[in-house]
C-alpha cells in the first residue's frame, strides 16, 4: 500500500469541505486551490495550506491541470483528489498527476478514456451486453426521430445539453450546445440520440479495487431535474423497490460495466427506465456523484474514505454492507424558478438549518445532514454553478425521510439571494411525490408555476411585514438621541398613525401603526394584538395564537422568519431619487455575466419574446428577449462585453415607424 498523508483537492465549495472533512478525520493533511472570486470562500480558510491560481473563470483557474499539479507540488501534497466537475472526469489530467509522481484519486486513465467519450462509452457498453439507446447522427436526424437530445461528450450536469423537437432548429442548438460544453468542460463535443420525454433516471453506485472486486453498493433515483440537473436524488429508489428483480438487474448491469473497462474506485453508472423496469444505459460518471450522501446514509459507508483506502491499494471489505432507511437530498440553488431558473449572485447573509445533526457525515439516526459550499457572509459568484448546499435527509422510511427534510428546509434561516428553497419544500410535500411518481416531466406534469409558489401564504407575509415596520420602529427609538424611552410617533392626543412601506416581488404593502397608552395598535388589522416589540423579536397574537417574529436587516433588506414561513422585504425609502428612474422598454442584465452574442441592431422591428442578445453566466446561456412588439432604439453592449446586474442593456420602444 502507498501511504497517503496530504491530499489537494482539485475543486472548489462543497465538496472540497466534503473531502476534507474525511481527510480530517483520517488524520490526512488537506491543501485547497482558490480563484480570486473564491480567495475568501470556506474550502479555503479550512485547509491546512491554500494555493491561489490567478484568475476567476474556470478556465484560468480549476481547468488549469499545469497550475494545480505545480500546486500540489509547492504544498507538499502526494495525492490528488479531483472531486466532481471541472476536471474530475479527465483523462489527460489524471495522466498528469500519475506522471508527476502523485497518486491519483480516481479511476484509470483508460476508464476515463473510454466512458469519456459518450458516443465510445455507448459503444462499448452495447458490446458488454448492457442495454443502451443508440446514437443518432446530427447530419441525418429526421422529423421520424425527433424529438432528440443533444448532450456534450466530455461532461454532464446538464451543460451543453439540448431537447429539440423542432428540424429546423437543430443546427442552432447544437451550435449553443458546443459553445456552452467548451465553456464548461473545454471540448465542444456534443451527439445526438432519441428523447424520451418521461422515464425515470436510476443510476448504481459502484466501488471496485485494485484487486478485481467490484460492489454494486446501492441504487439512486434522481428523476427529478431541470434542465437535465438533478434536483432530488433518493435512495433507494422507489421504482426499483416496487418492481421485483429490478435491482438485481441494475446491480448485474453496472457490475458488467465496470468490469468491462477494469474500473477501480468510486464511480456511477446512470441508466433511463421506464415504469415497467425496462432500462438503458446512459452513461457512466468516472467520479464521486453531488448525490453521493443519500448512498453513505443508507449504507453506513463513507465514500471518500473508501476512495482514499482503495488509491492506497487497499483490497474492499470482506463483506459489503446491505441498504438501511430512506435517505434523501435536495439540491439548494441560487436560483429563482418562478423567472426560468434564472440564477442569482450576491452574498449569503446567514444560512442555518434549525436541527441538523451533522455536516458532512453518515447519518446514523433520523435527522438532516448539511453539505454546503458556503457559510454566513459567502459571496456568491457569477464564475461557477450557483449550488449553495445540499439538505439531506435519513429516516427509517421515504414518507418520514420527506417530513423531516421539508420540515428542515421550511425552519431554514436563508438570508440574502433569491433561492429554489420554497420549491423544495412543494416538492417533498406533492402528493405525487409522496406516492414515488416520479419522472423525468415532474415539473410538467405538475406545473413549474404551481410548485414554485411561496411556501409562505399572504397572511403571513401581511404579519412578517407588520413584525418588519414595529422593529425598525423600535430600531429607530433605540438610536433616537433625544427622549429615547418614548415610543416613536407617540401622541398625547390621537393622531395619524405612523406608516412604513416595503417591496415584497412586486408588491409594495404599506404598514401603519400607532404607539398609544394600550400599546401598539396596527390600523386595519384589529384581529391581532402585538404582544412585545424589540429591534429584533416581534411577537404577534392572532385569534388567541402567539407568533414569533425575528427580523434581521442588511441595508434595506428586511429578512424576517417565523413558524409561518420566511419573507424578504425592501424598505423603501420616504423619497424617491428621479435619477433612479428607468426608460420604459429597457431591457436589464438579470445577473452579472457576459455578453455572448448579439442578434440586433438599433433601428431593428423586434417581436416580442424575439432574442436581442445572449449572456454567459454561471457556465449557463441566458437569453434576453424584446418584452414587446417594437423597435430597438439603443443597444448599449457589444459580443464579449462583461456587464453588471441592472446595467441596461437594450431599449425597445414600442412604437413603431408606422404609428411614429
Amino acid at each position: 500500500m502507498q501511504a497517503i498523508t496530504n491530499v489537494l483537492v482539485a475543486n472548489r465549495g462543497e465538496i472540497a469541505r466534503r473531502v476534507f472533512a474525511t481527510c480530517r478525520r483520517a488524520g490526512i493533511g488537506t491543501v485547497a486551490v482558490f480563484s480570486d472570486a473564491d480567495a475568501q470562500a470556506p474550502h479555503v480558510l479550512e485547509a491546512d495550506a491554500a494555493v491561489h491560481l490567478p484568475g476567476n473563470t474556470p478556465g484560468e483557474t480549476y481547468l488549469r491541470a499545469d497550475k494545480i499539479i505545480e500546486a500540489a507540488k509547492a504544498a507538499g501534497a502526494d495525492a490528488i483528489h479531483p472531486g466532481y466537475g471541472f476536471l474530475s472526469e479527465n483523462a489527460d489530467f489524471a495522466r498528469a498527476v500519475i506522471d508527476a509522481g502523485l497518486i491519483w484519486i480516481g479511476p484509470p486513465v483508460k476508464a476515463i478514456e473510454l466512458m469519456g467519450s459518450k458516443v465510445e462509452s455507448k459503444r462499448m457498453m452495447d458490446d458488454a451486453g448492457v442495454p443502451v439507446l443508440k446514437k443518432l447522427d446530427p447530419a441525418t436526424v429526421t422529423e421520424a426521430e425527433l424529438p432528440v437530445l443533444i448532450k456534450a461528450s466530455a461532461g454532464g450536469g446538464g451543460r451543453g445539453m439540448r431537447i429539440v423537437r423542432k428540424l429546423a432548429d437543430l443546427n442552432d442548438q447544437i451550435e449553443a450546445a458546443q459553445r456552452e460544453a467548451g465553456s464548461a468542460f473545454g471540448d465542444p463535443t456534443v451527439f445526438c440520440e432519441r428523447y424520451l420525454e418521461t422515464g425515470r433516471h436510476i443510476e448504481v453506485q459502484v466501488m471496485a479495487d485494485q484487486h478485481g472486486d467490484v460492489w454494486s453498493v446501492g441504487e439512486r433515483e434522481c428523476s427529478i431535474q431541470r434542465r437535465h440537473q438533478k434536483v432530488v436524488e433518493e435512495a433507494p429508489s422507489p421504482l426499483v423497490e416496487k418492481i421485483d428483480g429490478m435491482r438485481d438487474r441494475l446491480f448485474e448491469a453496472a457490475q458488467l460495466a465496470a468490469k468491462a473497462i477494469d474500473y477501480v474506485g468510486a464511480g456511477t453508472v446512470e441508466f433511463l427506465a421506464d415504469e415497467s423496469g425496462h432500462f438503458f444505459f446512459l452513461e457512466m460518471n468516472t467520479r464521486l456523484q453531488v448525490e453521493h450522501p443519500v448512498t453513505e446514509n443508507t449504507t453506513g459507508l463513507d465514500l471518500v474514505q473508501m476512495q482514499l483506502d482503495v488509491a492506497a491499494g487497499a483490497p474492499l471489505p470482506a463483506e459489503q454492507p446491505g441498504m438501511r432507511g430512506h435517505s434523501i437530498e435536495v439540491r439548494l440553488y441560487a436560483e429563482d424558478p418562478a423567472q426560468e431558473w434564472q440564477p442569482q449572485s450576491g452574498t449569503v447573509h446567514h444560512i442555518d438549518v434549525p436541527g441538523t445533526r451533522n455536516a458532512f457525515e453518515v447519518l446514523t439516526e433520523t435527522g438532516v445532514r448539511l453539505d454546503s459550499g458556503v457559510v454566513d457572509g459567502s459571496v456568491v459568484s457569477v464564475f461557477y454553478d450557483p449550488m449553495l448546499a445540499k439538505v439531506i435527509s435519513f429516516a427509517p422510511t421515504r414518507y418520514q425521510a420527506a417530513q423531516v427534510l421539508a420540515a428542515g428546509l421550511a425552519g431554514m434561516r436563508l438570508h440574502g439571494l433569491v433561492t429554489n428553497r420554497d420549491l423544495l419544500v412543494n416538492i417533498l410535500r406533492h402528493p405525487a411525490f409522496l406516492a414515488g411518481d416520479t419522472d423525468t416531466a415532474f415539473f410538467d406534469k405538475h406545473g413549474l408555476d404551481t410548485l414554485s409558489t411561496p411556501i409562505a401564504s399572504t397572511e403571513s407575509v401581511t404579519l412578517s411585514a407588520i413584525a418588519a415596520a414595529l422593529a425598525d420602529a423600535e430600531l429607530a427609538r433605540a438610536g433616537a438621541k433625544v427622549q429615547p424611552r418614548i415610543p416613536s410617533g407617540w401622541r398625547n392626543m390621537p393622531s395619524q398613525p405612523q406608516r412604513r412601506d416595503y417591496e415584497h416581488g412586486e408588491e409594495t404593502l404599506e404598514v401603519a401603526y400607532r404607539f398609544s397608552r394600550n400599546g401598539v395598535l396596527v390600523p386595519g388589522h384589529e384581529g391581532i394584538a402585538v404582544v412585545s416589540t424589540s429591534p429584533n423579536v416581534v411577537v404577534i397574537d392572532v385569534a388567541g395564537v402567539r407568533r414569533r417574529f425575528t427580523i434581521a436587516r442588511y441595508g434595506t433588506m428586511r429578512c424576517v422568519d417565523s413558524p409561518l414561513g420566511h419573507a424578504t422585504f425592501t424598505a423603501k425609502p420616504r423619497f424617491i431619487d428621479p435619477s433612479a428612474a428607468v426608460a420604459a422598454g429597457s431591457l436589464l442584465a438579470p445577473m452579472p455575466g457576459s455578453v455572448i452574442r448579439v442578434a440586433a441592431s438599433v433601428g431593428d422591428t423586434v417581436t416580442a419574446g424575439q432574442p436581442i442578445l445572449w449572456l454567459e453566466a454561471m457556465k449557463m446561456e441566458h437569453t434576453i428577449a424584446a418584452p414587446v412588439d417594437g423597435v430597438v432604439t439603443e443597444l448599449n453592449v457589444q459580443a464579449g462585453q462583461q456587464v453588471d446586474v441592472g446595467t441596461i442593456l437594450a431599449v425597445v420602444s414600442d412604437e413603431t415607424p408606422e404609428s411614429e
